[in-house]
């Protein structure tokens, strides 16, 4: 049987792919490649170039390719964007995702792993660690659209036979420490990617929304988790799936923040480069803080990080941002010959 990753050319989704690759798993990517990039899908990996909202082309994908467990990270993940854009969100997160699962139901899949965010939760009166149980109150569209999907998997799982998982992520960072992925798109609006790009020399400046924040240095702190281990537990959530898990679901972080400061200065240090910092503004939907209380996570899927120290991930991170000058990261305007791709794309 094969594992189903949607938006498995973006950022999360290509590192899941070479996770399941590692492990011998037959991979079928599904992405419209509106922001991944085909050169991110492990040569091992079937790439399906298409929508999530195709449910002619999901069905077929499913059965073509004998499809028992999707893992779902297609959508959109802007926060400022989000409120500019609420309708975008609705439908690319909650709208393609409400169709994706009723594909899946009609097909009988009874594994499905979510992308959830941290951003589904009110934001905290402190440091304290946030667990599972905290108010689900979000401050933007991004976090609400995220949390309708939530509801609606919940509720198709206590109405059908469908198993899940679903992981509420904190700030993902980092890169593949071989080299082989990392974050890509252009205009994307992480923290450590924007101060990357300072200091290779891609940015003139790094600009630090929101200094006067209720925290240790007035900018707002979070919890970074490396992206190959949060790879490493989705697919430790696949495991407890298979071993015969029912509903889950849980924070993905380290339990420990870092400021927009603390990334800067962490960027410089291991960069050795120096670069302009300059203060603006707070941005709408941002909150101060929020740290996970990722015990759960630790607990129930039996996983543990690998590379939960700054410094660690800055270094990957960096070390992404240096071997990207020299990849293609403009999404082709429409989609590829198929004579120009390889034989493992399939364009339907």
């Amino acid at each position: 049987m094969s594992v189903m990753i949607t938006g498995g050319a973006g950022y999360i989704g290509s590192h899941m792919v070479w996770e399941c690759v590692d492990h011998g798993e037959d991979v079928v990517v599904l992405d419209n490649l509106t922001t991944g990039f085909d050169w991110a899908v492990a040569p091992a990996a079937k790439l399906v170039i298409g929508d999530i909202a195709d449910r002619v082309l999901v069905e077929k994908t499913i059965r073509d390719h004998k499809v028992d467990t999707i893992v779902h990270f297609a959508g959109s993940v802007v926060v400022p964007e989000s409120i500019e854009k609420p309708l975008k969100y609705y439908e690319n997160n909650t709208c393609r995702t409400r169709t994706l699962v009723e594909t899946a139901v009609r097909c009988g899949i009874e594994q499905f792993i979510f992308s959830s965010t941290a951003a589904v939760y009110d934001a905290p009166a402190d440091l304290t660690p946030v667990d599972e149980t905290a108010s689900l109150i979000p401050a933007n569209p991004y976090g609400m659209s995220k949390l309708m999907s939530e509801t609606m998997i919940r509720d198709v799982a206590n109405a059908h036979s469908m198993r899940y998982v679903m992981l509420r992520y904190f700030n993902v960072a980092g890169a593949d420490p071989a080299g082989r992925t990392g974050l890509s798109t252009r205009g994307a609006t992480h923290v450590m990617k924007l101060a990357c790009e300072a200091a290779t020399g891609k940015r003139p400046w790094f600009d630090v929304y929101g200094t006067d924040y209720d925290t240790p240095d007035g900018s707002a702190i979070r919890d970074f988790i490396h992206v190959s281990d949060l790879a490493n537990a989705h697919y430790a959530a696949l495991q407890f799936l298979r071993n015969g898990g029912k509903k889950f679901t849980c924070n993905a972080g380290y339990s420990q923040g870092a400021s927009v400061f603390d990334v800067i200065d962490a960027v410089k240090r291991v960069s050795g480069c120096d670069f302009e910092v300059r203060c603006a503004p707070r941005r709408k939907g941002d909150i101060p803080a929020i740290v996970a209380d990722a015990s759960r996570m630790t607990q129930r899927l039996n996983w543990q990080p690998q590379f939960a120290n700054l410094d660690t991930i800055v270094k990957h991170a960096l070390a992404w941002e240096e071997k990207l000058t020299m990849k293609r990261v403009d999404p082709p305007a429409v989609a590829p010959n198929i004579e120009t791709l390889t034989d493992r794309i399939t364009l339907v």
